[in-house]
């Protein structure tokens, strides 16, 4: 295994600080259908990678990143992230485990592209690892988006008992 130049390192590291003080900062405001949704269909157009032949990888390669992301790695963000109820608004709370779990997943993704590195190139490691984030993140913010619906489906059930 080799690491990435230091560069490549660098601008892990100033990815990492960047997501996460954005989610730091998301957890703060309330959670609205539309922020659940929208970072998934977002993260989507990235498959426009694929238009490009040197991003192209077998189908079982992706299917198997794609599972991976949504089995093992959106597993420890599901344990840590739960919706409440503050009022009339839908609020994330995270554990204090989840910061942890961020750096944790970041190293993982460092250490095994170190690995794929010297097997394939740098696009199709790149497509691998965003077809793995991408089935992470829908796992992910679908459990995030019943929860969600869930919460609200109470406002529903105590609307139409105040009507009847």
């Amino acid at each position: 295994m080799h690491l990435p130049s230091g560069p490549s390192i660098l601008a892990a590291l100033a990815g990492l600080v960047v997501v996460t003080t954005w989610r730091l900062r998301e957890a703060r405001s309330a959670v609205s259908l539309k922020k659940i949704v929208i970072p998934p269909l977002g993260m989507a157009t990235g498959f426009c990678m694929f238009f490009v032949p040197a991003f192209r990888i077998p189908l079982a390669w992706g299917a198997l990143a794609f599972l991976v992301g949504a089995i093992a790695l959106a597993w420890p963000l599901l344990l840590t992230t739960r919706l409440v109820r503050v009022g009339d608004a839908v609020m994330m709370k995270r554990s204090s485990a989840f910061l942890a779990v961020i750096f944790v997943l970041a190293a993982i993704r460092f250490l095994a592209r170190g690995y794929f590195d010297m097997l394939l190139t740098g696009q199709q490691t790149a497509a691998l690892f965003f077809i793995l984030a991408f089935g992470m993140i829908v796992r992910w913010r679908a459990q995030l988006l019943l929860d969600f619906r869930r919460l609200t489906a109470m406002d529903l059930v105590a609307d139409a008992g105040e009507l009847g």
